[in-house]
Order: C-alpha cells, then structure tokens, then sequence
C-alpha cells in the first residue's frame, strides 16, 4: 500500500521520448530566436548611464540596480513558468515568453517617466525568461547527446548575442537614442514568435521502457548506437538519476555564473587603469574575447568531453581561477590579451559541460520545471556577483571582483576534485582485535 508521502516524493513528470521529436533544423530555428529575441535584453543595458539621464538629474546613479532588475524578477518567476510549460505545453509557454518580451520593450521604449521605465524591466524579467523557456522546449523534445548539443548551441546564441548586441545599438546611436531603441527592438521578439509558432509541439509520450538504442540518426547527425555509448558513459561518472546530481548541477550552476559574471562589470575600468589611453574600441574587443573562444571552440569541446562532463568542469573552474587571477596581475595589452584567453577557455569548457550534465538529470524529469530551476540559480548567481561586484569595487578597487571570483573558482575546482581524489585513495579494512 502506497502512502502520500511515497508519492509526494515521486518526480512531478516522467517523461520519456521514444526519438528525438525535431530535426536539425528545427533545433538551428529555436536557437536563432532565441540570438533575435535577446538583442534588446543583452545589447541595451550597458547603454542605461545614457538612457536614465532621460528621467531626471541624477537618475544615472540607479543603472547598477536596474541592471540586474530583469535578473532578480527573471529568476523569481523562471520556476514558476518552467512548471506552467510542463503543465500547458512548451511550445505555448515559449510564445508566451516571446510575446511578453516584446510588450516589455515596447513599454520601456515609450516610458516617459522613471517608474514607468522600471516597471518594464520588471515585467521584462518577469513576463521572459526566453532562455529557460526554448531549453525547456528542447528538453521535451530531445535527450541525451542530441540535447546536451543543442543546450550548447543555445549558449552560442547567447554569447553571439552578447558580442554583436551592444556594437548594433552603438551603431544606431547616433540615429536613435539607446531609450526609444527598446521600442524598435521589440519588433524582434515578435519575429521570433512568429518563426517559433511554425515549430511542432514536442511529443508528451509517457513510459516506463527505457529508450532503444537503434541505427536511427539524431539531430545532430550522430547516430543512436554511438550516442546511448557516450549517455551510458555520462551516467557512470555524473549520476544523472539521483537527487544529488541534480543539486551539484544547480550549485555548479551557481558557482560558475557567479566566479565568471563578477568580472564584467568593472573589466572596462580595470583595463583603464593598468592600461592607461586603450580605445574603448580594444576595450570592447577585449570584454567579448572570451565569448568569441565559446562561439569557435564549443563544438569541439563538446566532442572531446560529453562522456567526462566532470572532468571538463574541473578544468572549466581551474582556467577560470587562473584567467580571473592574470586578470590582478595583468598591465599591457598581451597580458589582458593572454587572461582574457584563458578566461575564455574555462568559459566554454564550463558551459558545454554543464549542458551535457543538464542533458544528463534531464532524463525522466519534467524538462520544463528543470530548467526553470537551472535558470533560477544561474540568475542567483548573477545577481549574487553584481552585488559582490559592486561591494568590492567601492571597498578596494576594480581588480577585488576578479580575485573575489578567483577564489570562488577556486573552492569549486577542490570541492568537485576531492570525491574524485577520495574514491581513489587506498582503503584497509582494520582487523578485529584478537580477545586474550
């Protein structure tokens, strides 16, 4: 006889596919959205010391707290709506985001006043959630290596939007201020809705059978058989069933937004004080030079590591630590040159490895409220690094958010090193004691 608390603590959904439900293509439309819709989230905010001014003397002074508004409101609902696409379909939630994207930016472009203009980030943090939601609707129509792939190409999207947003809204500028650029913006999410209501809804098969391994060929070209060899491998080092992985994914998740997001707010004034007269041109090149390594490298990186995700995360964090500590010590131009690098190598390796641990604990688990959750640690972790960020700056300069991100990066290459070193240490099994 089963109890409720037996089945409380049964897993909400159980969802498993008997194939991958969308073709390459499909998975390239979902991404390319995803690259449109985040122009405006991604390329407008380092533009808000020039668009507050707008509002008011002095208004500039809120920039780093409307900064992360969309971050902490984002966070807040991401759980919220990741169980409502696993309730109502994914593919209606992820219109959904799209849609309130836009009629945010449309409110923030047209905003006359402060709180008009503050009550749509609010409402752009809390009514998108763009990221969460097409990983969720990848989640429930792919698994294994063909999601773990397209998870990291989703993240392509966002690093490609990262670099080339802000250079269009700084090309625009002189035409159309960085303020009314967020009602023409708006016009890319509408785009993006319209492309995603083509795509198919992702099947909802239920079952209990695990899926066969059979000579089809997945999305992303590589076929069943080899595929269900590197999933098996993954599983044997990451556990993706249990309740542990899933909590090491979410703190992992955590960690590493937090160790590599504290260095971009005040990377620009940490270049200018070492390097005293850098174009702010050089300036910019150097910010997106570790995003640019993700856009080249992710593929490959994913090749060599989707059976090892550990080991990847581990050299993922000790790259960060060692890229975040040159960046204390760094003063020309090669120096930043060579951190930024490193940098950027701990940042793909993380991402793509964390993709495939999502992959991973994404088996027989409602893929909407999964990443739902993933999404609300990642943006814990960002809001957590703008505040250290901030408190560090004003306490001992631009270089204390690099080296506090250091040592967070630090804790995580030991904590996810030790159970490895512990399983390998030679165990003797004490003898009884002879009785006299």
């Amino acid at each position: 006889m089963r109890t409720t608390t037996s089945r409380q603590a049964e897993p909400a959904v159980v969802e498993t596919k008997d194939r991958p439900g969308l073709a390459r293509r499909q998975v390239h439309a979902v991404a390319g959205c995803y690259f449109v819709a985040s122009f405006a989230a991604l390329g407008l905010p380092p533009y808000l010391t020039e668009i507050l001014p707008e509002f008011g003397a002095g208004a500039a002074r809120w920039a780093g707290l409307l900064y992360i508004i969309p971050t902490i409101f984002g966070a807040l609902g991401a759980p919220l709506w990741g169980r409502l696409a696993d309730r109502f379909g994914r593919k209606r939630l992820l219109l959904r985001a799209q849609l309130g994207l836009a009629a945010a930016f449309l409110l923030a472009g047209w905003a006359d006043s402060m709180s008009t203009f503050v009550a749509a980030l609010v409402l752009q943090g809390i009514l998108g959630g763009t990221f969460a939601a097409s990983n969720g609707y990848l989640g429930a129509a792919l698994e294994g290596n063909a999601l773990s792939r397209a998870l990291t190409l989703m993240q392509g999207s966002a690093r490609a939007a990262l670099v080339f947003a802000p250079i269009v809204v700084g090309s625009l500028t002189p035409w159309l201020s960085p303020h009314r650029q967020y009602a023409l913006l708006a016009v890319l999410p509408l785009t993006a809705a319209v492309m995603l209501a083509a795509l198919p809804e992702p099947p909802r098969v239920r079952t209990g059978a695990p899926q066969a391994a059979t000579a089809e060929v997945d999305a992303d070209g590589t076929s069943a058989v080899e595929t269900a060899a590197a999933e098996a491998a993954a599983t044997e080092h990451s556990g993706p069933g249990s309740q542990s992985s899933l909590r090491a994914l979410y703190a992992l998740e955590f960690a590493f937004v937090f160790s590599t997001v504290i260095s971009f707010p005040y990377l620009i004034s940490l270049i200018k004080e070492r390097i005293p007269g850098t174009d702010p041109m050089v300036s910019g090149v150097l910010f997106a030079l570790p995003h640019m390594c993700y856009l080249v490298a992710a593929m490959a990186v994913h090749a060599v590591f989707r059976t090892r995700p550990r080991l990847g995360i581990g050299l993922g964090f000790g790259c960060i630590a060692l890229g975040l500590a040159g960046h204390g010590l760094a003063d020309s131009l090669t120096g930043f040159v060579a951190v930024r690098l490193v940098l950027g190598a701990g940042l793909t390796l993380g991402l793509v490895c964390l993709s495939v641990l999502a992959a991973n604990c994404a088996k027989g688990r409602a893929p909407g409220g999964l990443f739902g959750s993933i999404e609300f640690f990642s943006k814990a972790g960002a809001v957590a690094a703008g505040v250290a960020a901030a408190v560090g700056n004003d306490w001992f300069g631009p270089a204390a958010p690099v080296l506090t991100g250091t040592a967070i990066a630090l804790v995580t290459v030991l904590a996810t090193a030790a159970p490895v070193l512990l399983s390998r240490l030679p165990r003797t099994r004490r003898s009884p004691r002879c009785l006299r």
